[in-house]
């Protein structure tokens, strides 16, 4: 690849490079104990369970920020929120990462092949640092990670995907996003100006309502051969 033609790549975290195994419900979870010592109404863990994932779905979506779940989550069991939650929630979250977040198989070997071919890398989550920063490194990243609590705004929104362009460097022509969300991370991405690359590690069924991405990949070890074709196909 020539000088007018350096490929960035973004990535999604939560199920791109890593699985979280539900660190942020089980962070959740575990501040049920202060809820109820403070006198909060708890309920049964599945009850608990499905609305806790519907908060952090709706997080993920961009509708609020995870301290704003926190808060959410705190104040329908009875008690006023305060800042001491969330970084309970932070605090709690932070402890379980290196004993449940796993790489996505071939996460570490594609990663050190892009840097090879000198492809420029980020990632760009919704959420908060410096968790999504120590997600990323269970699979091998130490580059720049864009959490949209640091940048004031969340995908699909074209200004977080204009952070990214701008950490990256390079023309949007020539940048990629991958991500496992039709939506957020595909719609998000080809709106801005994008090129998408939708990662299926599940063998899902695409949307008929949602933006189609450009490419579709099973594996990550698929991706760096991609990105060489089409890079050279574009140039």
């Amino acid at each position: 690849m020539n000088d007018k033609a350096v490929v960035g790549v973004g990535f999604d975290i939560d199920h791109t490079l890593v699985i979280d195994n539900k660190l942020e419900r089980i962070a959740m979870l575990q501040m049920l104990e202060t809820i109820h010592e403070e006198g909060g109404k708890c309920r049964n863990l599945v009850e608990e369970s499905r609305r806790i994932d519907e908060l952090l779905a709706r997080q993920r979506a961009g509708e609020f920020t995870i301290e704003e779940a926190v808060y959410v989550f705190v104040r329908e069991r009875g008690i006023e929120p305060n800042v001491r939650y969330a970084e309970r929630f932070r605090t709690i979250a932070l402890d379980l990462v290196d004993r449940v977040v796993v790489p996505l198989p071939g996460a570490r070997e594609m990663l050190r092949e892009l840097r090879r071919r000198g492809v420029r890398t980020a990632v760009l989550s919704n959420g908060w640092n410096p968790l999504q920063i120590r997600k990323a490194q269970r699979a091998g990243f130490d580059g720049t990670v864009i959490a949209s609590a640091d940048i004031g705004v969340q995908k699909p929104q074209a200004r977080a995907f204009d952070a990214l362009v701008d950490a990256l460097g390079t023309s949007r022509e020539h940048t990629w996003y991958v991500g496992d969300s039709p939506s957020v991370d595909i719609g998000g991405a080809a709106a801005a100006g994008l090129r998408t690359i939708w990662l299926d590690a599940d063998e899902l069924a695409y949307p008929s309502e949602a933006t189609d991405p450009d490419y579709r990949i099973g594996d990550l070890a698929d991706l760096p051969a991609l990105l060489d074709a089409r890079s050279h196909a574009l140039s």
